[in-house]
């Protein structure tokens, strides 16, 4: 398999609009995810992004960085809120005992805590 030997990262600033598009999409509207007013008086104070629009923009650097392989296995954690507004940075680290399963990770820009922990397992693809 041909794997990159370093992690990948990407930057992305989520939006309200994206939450909204995200929820409006996959028929989650919880109103954590989409109504300013009802989140305001959650512990979180604001909207928080949907953990899937998190992993959705990953996959899609995936894709982008291993377009002939398949997604054989996932595993996700989301351990912290993502808010829409600020920065998020994603990283993807191929295991150097097993170059198939990449380390996937991301973390709030203002403060550098995890809020999607995980890995996945590609197979397929190129020799």
């Amino acid at each position: 398999m041909s794997v990159l030997k370093q992690s990948i990262q990407e930057r992305w600033v989520p939006t309200q609009q994206d939450f909204d598009d995200f929820a409006e999409l996959s028929g989650d509207d919880n109103p954590i995810h989409v109504d300013p007013e009802f989140s305001a008086r959650t512990r979180f104070g604001r909207t928080v992004s949907h953990g899937m629009l998190l992993y959705t923009r990953l996959f899609g650097l995936l894709k982008r960085e291993w377009p002939d392989f398949e997604h054989a296995f996932q595993a996700l954690v989301f351990p912290n809120p993502t808010y829409a507004g600020e920065e998020v940075i994603f990283s993807l680290t191929p295991s150097e005992e097993e170059p198939n399963r990449i380390v996937l990770e991301a973390k709030r820009g203002t403060d550098n805590k995890p809020v999607l922990t995980g890995e996945c397992l590609l197979s397929g693809g190129a020799a």
